[in-house]
């Protein structure tokens, strides 16, 4: 069973044309009190990957190390600077299954083979406060790096490893006591990654999947492509943390898709519509997928917390009980439609169809040209279709039809939303605006939204309770509260609006 812990780390290299490496006195670092040294070890690592290096350009990387204390499987994932999560799995001949599972997203189906090995020979210290609590872990590693069929190649780096709980001050006062010995950071993140550097010298790092093509700055594509890159990176880098059902990973992920369906439809000036609108359809299709299981979360966390609101005494009958039964019941379909989704050749064939998009993006005229136009042109467009939205749902009569209507309009308030975010680092401040109002439009409409599916949930539960001769009424007392919630956020929605249009108003007239 593999188990994880989070990694904060620096790596440093000897001073500019420097042969050898040693660390310097850190005791009197901070809350430094004494050095321990742990002797020497050897560390023997086979490091695994695609034939084409894919995890590596994601920053990943997949080990199987013998000697040390935790020898055995580790993946690492980036998770900040300085910072990844590690996984580790038992020592087996081949890699473990759920680690090839995490990584599926980036492999896309490609065999993951031996790909570089490093043995180490490590000096290890320990870096211990007053009362001999472990702090951090200092090294000197002299690596053996040898490419599986290739070249090999030799260098010395140090370490310095948080331990867990240490203060993260900590590492910023090593640092300081490092880099005035003379030492400085490793250009690389990891020796994986200097080992591949040095052992082909006639290639350069790997590069990342979709990495876009050639563009001037200074063009509304290039713009566009930053942006879709971001979300693209975003998306897939949350890949492992939804398989592994980390909180707040599977929503993360789907605004991710979102955005980036967003933002090629709502600058859909920029590219060709022939590939972005099929690729549109399939990013609308993963965040439905996705959505299963983050909208039954946010609809048990409503129903929740509307129950504990309640006097005990208008409790009546077993309703915590019936709601816990309800979400947990239909939460495991939820979690098997995400891991399927994922798991499916659909999927994969959306990553790969982005990454093409972004390698060789097919660009229209009007990518070539000034990007404030193109984008303040854009955000109109949005607004005014927002507008027909409002105005049609105030026009329909109160009940079903008008509640869909308003949701249409949640939709549309989104797509704001994301297409003003989109464009922010451009527009500055007038953007920024923008994208807040809307967003509280957005909230507003949302809080409608999840108030009528709640009380569509409320007569189911009321119905369920009825028939096992419980009684029904706390489900018509919440349902009066869902009701009552749902009036007043569609009475704030034209003030809401009104605020947007101003931003709006600003954004255009700024020059």
């Amino acid at each position: 069973m593999a188990h994880s812990k989070r990694e904060i780390e620096r790596k440093y290299q000897g001073p500019p044309g420097s042969g050898s490496l040693s660390l310097p006195e850190l005791g009197g670092t901070g809350p430094v009190h004494a050095v321990r040294d742990q002797g020497v070890r050897e560390l023997d690592a086979l490091y695994f990957d695609t034939a084409d290096a894919r995890l590596a350009a994601g920053g990943l990387t997949l080990r199987r190390r013998t000697g040390g204390e935790d020898e055995g499987w580790h993946l690492k994932l980036p998770l900040a600077a300085d910072v990844r999560e590690e996984i580790q799995a038992p020592l087996a001949p081949e890699v473990p299954a759920e680690l090839a599972a995490l990584v599926r997203g980036f492999t896309r189906g490609a065999a993951l083979v031996p790909l570089v090995r490093l043995v180490s020979v490590r000096e290890l210290h320990h870096l211990v406060d007053a009362r001999g609590t472990l702090l951090a872990e200092a090294s000197v590693d002299r690596v053996l790096a040898e490419r599986l069929g290739g070249a090999s190649a030799e260098w010395t780096e140090a370490e310095v490893e948080l331990a867990e709980g240490a203060p993260p001050a900590l590492l910023d006062k090593l640092d300081k006591r490092l880099r005035k010995a003379g030492l400085r950071r490793a250009a690389s993140p990891s020796k994986l990654a200097t080992a591949l550097a040095r052992t082909a010298p006639e290639r350069t790092a790997p590069e990342p999947p979709g990495t876009p093509a050639a563009e001037p700055p200074g063009r509304a594509g290039a713009r566009l492509l930053g942006y879709l890159r971001a979300q693209r990176e975003t998306l897939v880098h949350l890949d492992p943390a939804v398989r592994r059902e980390l909180p707040d990973s599977v929503h993360r992920m789907r605004v991710a898709t979102r955005r980036l369906r967003s933002a090629l439809r709502s600058y859909a000036d920029l590219l060709d519509r022939e590939v972005t609108e099929p690729l549109g359809a399939e990013l609308k299709w993963l965040a439905g997928e996705l959505g299963a299981d983050r909208d039954l979360e946010v609809l048990t966390e409503r129903l929740g917390a509307h129950l504990a609101e309640l006097a005990p005494e208008l409790v009546e009958g077993p309703v915590p009980q019936r709601l816990r039964q309800w979400a947990g019941e239909n939460r495991g379909g939820s979690r098997g439609q995400v891991a399927a989704a994922l798991d499916s050749e659909r999927y994969l064939a959306l990553l790969d169809r982005l990454d093409a998009l972004l390698a060789d993006p097919p660009f229209r005229k009007a990518a070539g040209g000034p990007p404030r136009k193109v984008y303040r042109k854009a955000l109109g467009r949005e607004l005014a279709r927002l507008r027909r939205r409002l105005e049609q749902a105030a026009a329909t009569a109160p009940g079903p039809e008008r509640d869909l209507a308003l949701h249409e309009a949640r939709k549309k308030a989104k797509r704001t939303r994301y297409a003003a975010e989109a464009a922010t680092e451009l527009l500055g401040p007038p953007a920024k605006r923008l994208a807040k109002d809307v967003k509280k439009l957005q909230k507003l409409l949302g809080e409608h939204q999840d108030g009528v599916v709640a009380r569509d949930r409320l007569r189911e539960l009321a119905a369920a309770a009825e028939t096992a001769g419980e009684n029904a009424f706390t489900y018509g007392l919440l349902y009066g509260r869902e009701e009552r919630a749902a009036a007043r956020c569609e009475s704030e929605v034209p003030a809401a609006w009104q605020r947007v249009e101003h931003s709006g108003r600003r954004l255009r007239h700024k020059k």
